[in-house]
């Protein structure tokens, strides 16, 4: 059984132009609205970052009631100090929504993942790199336990959008 369904709104539309739904707010608000009415799982909508304002876009799915959004690393200018918790470059996606946010796209290492989790994500996901060294995501989570005992964190949800 599939236990949620992640929707990938940054592929093109040929009827919309070859536009990606994510890149419309009205267009994707009308595609998460009409899911939700189908689904019986969960909705993830992963979000294009080839946006002006992916805030923007972030508002529209969750309007239209998406369960959590899939944002991608290619996001432009978000960087984080992990060791100072503090945006080096901001981009406050997570401020913008209540729902959760998965953070993926380009991560390596721990310090990837954590840059995801301080800027808000509630989960990450590593997806290419696996490819590359099947134990990347083992290295990541011993990473993120090695972070947590250098910063003395007790527990991970503490870290979820621990940024100034």
């Amino acid at each position: 059984a599939v236990s949620m369904l992640e929707i990938n709104v940054s592929c093109p539309n040929v009827k919309e132009g070859a536009i990606a739904f994510g890149q419309k707010a009205d267009a994707l608000y009308n595609i998460t609205s009409e899911l939700k009415k189908h689904a019986k799982q969960p909705i993830i909508m992963k979000l294009s970052p080839n946006v002006t304002d992916i805030t923007e876009m972030a508002k529209a799915a969750e309007a239209a009631g998406a369960d959590a959004l899939s944002l991608i690393n290619t996001i432009t200018g978000m960087k984080i100090d992990i060791h100072r918790r503090k945006f080096a470059i901001a981009n406050k996606v997570a401020q913008a929504v209540k729902i959760p946010i998965i953070g993926m796209g380009g991560i390596a290492t721990a310090e990837d993942a954590i840059e995801f989790i301080l800027a808000g994500a509630s989960a990450v996901s590593v997806g290419a790199m696996n490819f590359v060294d099947p134990y990347t995501t083992v290295k990541v989570v011993e990473g993120i336990e090695d972070y947590m005992r250098t910063y003395h964190v007790e527990n991970l949800t503490d870290l979820i959008g621990a940024v100034e």
